[in-house]
């Protein structure tokens, strides 16, 4: 077995794609791993806000998570319906395209893959957070553990959907259970204190006062930081057919453990916060550590417990850019197929996964983190606003497929779902875009345009190779005469050979074009006449024409060029075959040690050339 079968697995024949699907068991860790992790820092993200207000922020952090799982409750129901009618998949771009035309569906593209770049910068960045809560000297190291999580990941995603669902199935459910755990024991000694728990570890002390009254401002800035709790929701509807049959039965169940698990860990963590006196510290301190450090050690201590969970907060939060790595590829895949995104997304790799997507968001991803140095709360800014407006688009796209669907019963009610959940997550858009524009939502409202751009000057390029591709008349016969063939030639060599030969089964008109140095000795002229002029005239075959041009500067493309481009025009309705042999080595490293010469005249012919000039490689396998 080789390297390559060993670290990606052997490639799945297209046949075997139907053992590549998954049930409820590994579809939570594949689509819902980024959604449950939010519960690490989505409490936190607004309680950081509430720093400037001491411990009184607390009173506030309950009712605005309350806010946040009402609307998290509203979005669920809204895509479980999205998921019973795209049973093939029903991600906001598929709906948003067929329901409010292409514009929306574009938009809510752009949405989309922002999100998801942004979905695995956070759940990395978190992770190593978590790791640099219980580890505090890896600080420093921060962005490079980052990128060494982020290349694991893009392996094992490599490996196929299959692969990925087992591997993180333990990690997610170690994940949860450590949190419950931390719930549970936590909740059990605040009703058993009488509401005036003991921390075995006391809190960090919270910062001093520094604003006395909870301003509208402030309130809605905290629950737009919370609602960083949200992403990752919609990744179940995206992937549906990545299920077993049936196929919307299972993701409805997926989402529907996905969600209420995230329910009572986000509740939950905010609640014994409260009850325990934890506030968040300031990210860039240098004793740092998020509130869920702070908080399992004040319900079990710093021991082998501590560790444990804290080591499932970091895998899982590492693991949990694997929901971008699962619906990335398959959203490149679908905007492709309209013609908006390169058509290399549409490749199938050898685990039947579109391997390209793997790769563009591996690099999206790092470069994210670089720019950002791979802190979370530098992040987060930018991380809702793509999920709530594909939450929007995906909603209201709904609202019109059930206008169209005249007799499908229930469709009023349907109709008041998804139009709620429209209206709800509407809001919440233009909150989180108010309140955080100025910390950096407006990146993600610069890039969303740009992305719209981009997608818009590919299509126009695949519209207008399909027009001038597009010939339905029959064969033309017309002006079938035999090309002018070029060769250039440096010297007689076993290429050289090769080339000419070819040529000579090409045309009957030939040039073999030599550039010729002034401080350089004679090369070609004297060979000419023993090695190529008398074998041909011996046949009787055409003797080609010795075409050497004078080089004073030395140089030898240019020339070239000049004199096939000249050739061209001087020889209207004819077309110039240009033959470049060309040496191809063993190893690729090998190229470094040979000029690349013909692969740059190559590069300028088909820049400069037209349609009449003809580049034909002629290998030499060393």
């Amino acid at each position: 077995m080789s390297f390559t079968d060993v670290l990606f697995g052997r490639p799945l024949a297209t046949s075997e794609e139907r053992a590549e699907h998954i049930g409820v068991a590994a579809g939570i860790p594949i689509f819902g791993l980024d959604a449950l992790t939010s519960a690490a820092y989505g409490p936190e993200a607004a309680m950081t806000l509430l720093i400037p207000m001491g411990i009184v922020g607390l009173d506030y952090i309950v009712p605005v998570i309350t806010a946040i799982l009402t609307l998290l409750v509203i979005v669920y129901f809204s895509y479980r319906q999205t998921i019973a009618a795209y049973p093939s998949g029903g991600g906001s771009y598929t709906v948003a395209t067929e329901n409010l035309g292409e514009g929306a569906g574009l938009l809510a593209a752009a949405a989309l893959m922002i999100d998801y770049i942004l979905t695995a910068a956070v759940g990395i960045s978190a992770g190593v957070t978590a790791l640099t809560s219980a580890v505090p000297d890896l600080h420093r190291h921060r962005l490079a553990i980052c990128l060494v999580i982020l290349a694991i990941l893009a392996v094992i995603n490599l490996r196929g959907v299959k692969d990925t669902g087992a591997a993180f199935i333990i990690p997610t459910f170690l994940f949860v259970g450590t949190l419950l755990a931390v719930i549970g024991v936590g909740t059990y000694r605040v009703w058993a204190s009488g509401g005036h728990p003991i921390p075995l570890a006391p809190p960090p002390p919270p910062g001093p006062v520094l604003v006395r009254y909870l301003s509208i401002w402030l309130l809605l800035k905290t629950f737009a930081s919370g609602c960083a709790a949200m992403t990752g929701v919609e990744a179940v509807s995206n992937g549906v057919m990545a299920f077993e049959e049936p196929r919307a039965k299972r993701a409805q169940r997926t989402l529907t453990i996905i969600v209420v698990t995230l329910i009572v860990l986000l509740f939950g963590i905010t609640w014994l916060s409260k009850a325990y006196g934890i506030t968040a510290m300031e990210p860039e301190a240098h004793n740092y550590q998020s509130v869920l450090s702070i908080l399992t050690t004040a319900v079990f201590g710093r021991g082998w417990v501590y560790f444990l969970t804290m080591g499932s907060v970091l895998l899982a939060l590492s693991l949990s850019a694997n929901t971008a790595f699962a619906d990335f590829p398959r959203l490149a895949r679908a905007i492709s197929v309209h013609d908006y995104l390169p058509h290399v997304f549409t490749i199938r790799g050898r685990r039947l996964l579109y391997s390209h997507g793997v790769y563009a968001l591996t690099g999206f991803t790092a470069l994210i983190l670089i720019l950002f140095g791979g802190v979370t709360d530098k992040l987060i800014p930018l991380y809702a606003i793509g999920a709530f407006l594909a939450f929007t688009l995906s909603q209201a796209g709904m609202v019109v497929h059930w206008l169209k669907m005249d007799k499908h019963p229930g469709r009023m009610w349907h109709m008041f779902v998804n139009g709620f959940g429209a209206v709800a997550t509407g809001i919440t858009l233009i909150v989180v875009l108010i309140a955080k524009f100025r910390a950096g939502a407006w990146v993600t409202a610069l890039l969303i345009p740009t992305m719209i751009v981009l997608m818009m000057v590919v299509k126009r390029h695949y519209t207008r190779v399909k027009r001038e591709m597009k010939d339905m008349t029959p064969l033309s016969l017309t002006n079938l005469e035999q090309p002018l063939v070029v060769i250039p030639m440096a010297r007689w060599d076993r290429i050289a050979e090769k080339a000419l030969r070819f040529g000579l089964l090409m045309s009957k008109e030939l040039k073999v074009v030599h550039v010729h140095s002034d401080d350089e000795p004679a090369g070609l002229e004297q060979e000419w006449e023993d090695k190529i002029v008398a074998p041909l005239k011996k046949e009787g075959l055409p003797v080609p024409e010795l075409v050497t041009i004078s080089s004073t500067y030395r140089f030898i493309i240019n020339p070239l060029m000049d004199y096939i481009l000249e050739l061209e025009q001087s020889n209207p309705g004819r077309k110039v075959a240009v033959l470049l042999p060309e040496l191809v080595v063993r190893h690729w490293w090998e190229n470094a040690l040979h000029n690349q010469r013909v692969q740059l005249l190559k590069l300028l012919l088909l820049v400069k050339g037209n349609q009449r000039i003809v580049v034909v490689n002629i290998p030499w396998y060393l």
